[in-house]
């Protein structure tokens, strides 16, 4: 009985100090992200916000989220760099994959629906 009461107390704590030094971890993570952002870098914010960072304050910083729309920020609110694909598709890349393609898996191609004029919608609708 007197060993139960030190187990039960270790128990407890352990995981409290484990936890503790998890969350300072990512403190610290998020800390070192915020002081290396650059003019230009593509950023989430904590709120879900794509944006581009156009100017660095001591405690703010501003970011584009559409051309020409820019608003200030706290920078704790910075979550995370996005960084993008510059892989882009070149013209001959698609031509390439399109020509792998056999061609019984190729869909057929549906003609698009021909235009009608609101009269011949009116006379369609009128008959049916």
């Amino acid at each position: 009985m007197e060993l139960l009461f030190p187990l039960l107390i270790l128990a407890l704590l352990v995981p409290m100090f484990l936890g503790i030094r998890r969350q300072k971890k990512e403190m610290a993570k998020t800390a070192e992200l915020q002081d290396s952002l650059n003019v230009g870098d593509r950023v989430l914010t904590t709120s879900g916000l794509h944006a581009t960072v156009v100017e660095l304050g001591e405690g703010t910083v501003d970011l584009e989220v559409a051309p020409g729309i820019v608003t200030t920020w706290s920078r704790m609110v910075i979550r995370e760099l996005l960084v993008e694909d510059d892989e882009e598709f070149e013209e001959e890349d698609i031509d390439e994959i399109l020509d792998e393609t056999p061609a019984d898996e190729t869909p057929a191609v549906e003609k698009a629906p021909v235009e009608e004029t609101p009269e011949e919608t009116k006379r369609r609708l009128d008959t049916e």
